[in-house]
């Protein structure tokens, strides 16, 4: 049997696997495995895997990665998030729709210190969806916004996903999450907006400007004293980042470490004993979920290794360029393919299982690879909000009241969904937006 041939059935098996609910990281090494054993043989195949997670698994640029969980466990656990949200609530009282965008500008700004969109959508969920409503929102709306806005956490640095796509592509990993940078800001502008046109065209949906009471100034300006952690863990992500300071690995360790400073500082509520029983539960879930990204990202380095044996990626490549397309009709393609892939597979799992087969056409074709993966994230974390299997509606529904169906917020999303296609075409005609920033940053 051609090599090519297996490769095919075994991209089949794989997608069978994922529908019998296996675990993407099981699902690809299986897949791979079996490939290469039947390519070469089953020595040859236990050699390629067991090399191929070390060596992966081993790169020192992976240590970012659970420093940044653990900086979003360390976040959510001190009150960093209620804070923000009361600040942002003040500033933007009186303004109809105003509470809906103290959530998204809370979101962008708990961005900064958390590189989990689940993680975001969920805390916020719990903190502003129930105060939207005691404030005339409707349900649909509240845990809309929430879920929608949860998804720029993970494109603000630090970012997992940046980091994941990063190891999987060979792009400097500094540079990725420099580039979601401006994008995430395009997102909580056009989410605001959202907001503004949604109460303009459904009125019930929220309150008058002339029934929000406005905070007082002085009350607006001492609230700013709450942003001091988001500040100084920000000055010291980005700036050592962006001004060649540090290394991402090294602004990643000093920023987790002055969080879980700031933590242990701002919790007065709990005994020492308890603050150290507390912080050793954030190491737990940090090395619990690390441990998955790492046996997905070994797995997905597997299974790439096996797509370049059988020749599928060159035969792709020539293809689609022997096609005539132009190159950005090759990446509206590609994100097309996103936005579908969105609806039956989480962020990860759609990395994993495209760059192996994508990356080699987008370099062939001298695509920028910094503005093609920020489409790319985009278009993945579009997938979070898109239905059916769209992870931050099941993280929002998860933690909202017991009168709200999962139905209710897949009826809210809608509107953000457009605005987020809305920004795929905007970083598609300016691609500035996702290359200014990690043009200052070293390889």
């Amino acid at each position: 049997m051609e090599p090519l041939t297996i490769g095919i059935i075994t991209i089949i098996i794989l997608f069978l696997l994922l529908a019998l609910g296996i675990h993407i990281g099981i699902a690809l090494a299986t897949a791979g495995f079996i490939g290469l054993a039947i390519i070469t043989d089953a020595r040859q195949a236990i050699w390629v895997t067991t090399t191929a997670f070390y060596h992966k698994i081993a790169s020192p640029d992976l240590i970012t990665l659970p420093l940044f969980i653990l900086m979003g466990f360390a976040a959510s656990g001190g009150g960093i998030s209620q804070k923000l949200f009361n600040s942002m609530a003040l500033w933007l009282s009186g303004i109809r729709g105003g509470l809906g965008m103290a959530s998204i500008g809370g979101c962008t700004a708990f961005g900064a210190v958390c590189g989990s969109s689940l993680v975001t959508t969920a805390v916020f969920a719990k903190i502003c969806a129930p105060e939207m409503r005691k404030h005339g929102y409707d349900k649909k709306l509240a845990y809309a916004i929430c879920a929608a806005a949860g998804s720029i956490g993970m494109l603000i640095p630090p970012s997992v996903l940046a980091i994941v796509y990063g190891m999987l592509s060979g792009i400097s990993i500094g540079k990725m999450l420099m580039a979601g940078v401006m994008p995430g800001l395009l997102w909580g502008i056009l989410f605001c907006l959202t907001v503004v046109i949604i109460g303009k065209i459904r009125p019930s949906w929220m309150k008058t400007a002339s029934q929000v009471k406005v905070a007082p100034l002085k009350e607006k300006i001492k609230s700013l004293i709450s942003w001091w952690p988001i500040v100084i863990v920000a000055v010291v992500t980005f700036g050592g980042i962006y001004g060649g300071i540090f290394s991402p690995s090294e602004a990643a360790a000093v920023a987790a470490f002055l969080l879980l400073v700031i933590y242990l500082a701002i919790v007065r509520d709990l005994s020492a004993k308890q603050k150290v029983k507390e912080v050793g539960k954030m190491f737990t879930e940090t090395a619990t979920t690390s441990a998955l990204i790492f046996v997905v990202i070994g797995a997905a380095t597997v299974f790439s290794n096996f797509i370049v044996l059988t020749g599928i990626s060159a035969k792709m490549s020539a293809a689609v360029l022997g096609s005539g397309l132009p190159p950005w009709g090759i990446v509206l393609v590609f994100a097309f393919s996103y936005l579908i892939l969105g609806c039956f597979l989480d962020s990860i799992s759609m990395l994993c299982i495209t760059i192996p087969v994508f990356q080699p056409i987008i370099v062939a074709a001298g695509i920028d690879p910094i503005w093609y993966a920020t489409i790319v994230i985009v278009s993945v974390e579009m997938g979070l909000i898109t239905p059916p299997v769209g992870l931050n509606l099941y993280a929002a529904k998860g933690v909202a009241e017991s009168d709200v169906t999962l139905e209710d917020v897949i009826s809210g999303i809608i509107p953000f969904l457009i605005a987020e296609v809305v920004s795929v075409f905007i970083i598609f005609q300016f691609p500035i937006l996702s290359t200014y920033l990690p043009s200052f940053v070293g390889k």
